[in-house]
């Protein structure tokens, strides 16, 4: 009895430390899906130039630009999630296009043909390398509304520190993707496994232009919970749209369109 016991749990441990092991070496590989194409792609309604922009790295980021008057009007930086390409986003930027803004959508290091893979420091010198290129094409950071889409809002927060932006808007954001795979892997010792832990949390402090937090309540990604947790923490001015029946996605219908554009025109 007592063999068999030690046997069963020499060979749990083996298999936990297996587990763990490939956990470790393949966390990127279950973090980022840039070829995930499970997401809606509508046609596109809204003029754009497809444009590189050069990481410090030297990686070519692909991005769509559309712009109307970029010294004049505020341009939104959309940073999309952790999944799929830049077309899977159309469904918003047509929306988007619609209010009197410019917009800039940057794809990821790995992401929609770019060379490179994705880390948690890639994705904040990707956004930074989109700023830089803005700049230098004369737009101010007064005029900029960083839009974050889930992992982007992670993205947003990090660039947001310290700036002095139009505004930030975070769809279906996390408070730390430590907590956050606590809550896929609870088993695991995600605190020490991790290698990019985006603690948005933490930032939070550093963060003083005004705040837009969209979350669904039936959120069955990133719990709502988190949503309410990063809103209530951030400092003013701030605002919310929490939607009772939506989920990790949040609809754009015109009740979300009217609060957005609401922040826009107020900031």
């Amino acid at each position: 009895m007592n063999k068999f016991f030690y046997i069963s749990l020499l060979l749990g441990l083996i298999t936990y430390l297996i587990v763990l092991t490939y956990v470790y070496l393949f966390q990127r590989n279950l973090l980022y899906h840039p070829l995930d194409n499970g997401y809606q792609e509508d046609e596109i309604n809204f003029d754009y130039n497809e444009i590189f922009i050069q990481s410090k790295e030297g990686i070519k980021l692909k991005a769509w630009l559309h712009e109307k008057d970029l010294i004049n009007q505020k341009t939104i930086v959309f940073f999309h999630g952790n999944a799929g390409n830049l077309r899977n986003r159309n469904y918003k930027l047509n929306e988007l296009s619609k209010f009197n803004v410019n917009f800039l959508i940057v794809a990821y290091r790995g992401f929609s043909g770019n060379q490179g893979k994705p880390s948690e420091q890639g994705l904040y010198e990707d956004a930074r390398s989109t700023l830089d290129w803005l700049k230098i094409k004369g737009v101010k950071e007064k005029n900029l509304i960083l839009y974050g889409e889930s992992l982007g809002t992670a993205v947003a927060i990090e660039i947001a520190q310290n700036k002095d932006l139009a505004g930030i808007i975070l769809e279906s954001p996390f408070t730390s993707m430590v907590e956050l795979a606590q809550k896929y892997y609870p088993v695991l010792p995600v605190k020490f496994l991790l290698k990019d832990k985006y603690e948005t949390i933490k930032k939070l402090p550093n963060i003083n232009s005004p705040l837009l937090v969209l979350h669904g309540k039936l959120d069955n990604i990133v719990p709502f919970s988190m949503g309410k947790k990063l809103f209530e923490k951030a400092n003013e001015p701030k605002f919310k749209y929490f939607i009772d029946n939506d989920d990790h996605m949040v609809r754009y219908d015109q009740k979300l369109l009217n609060e957005i554009k609401k922040f826009i025109s107020d900031i």
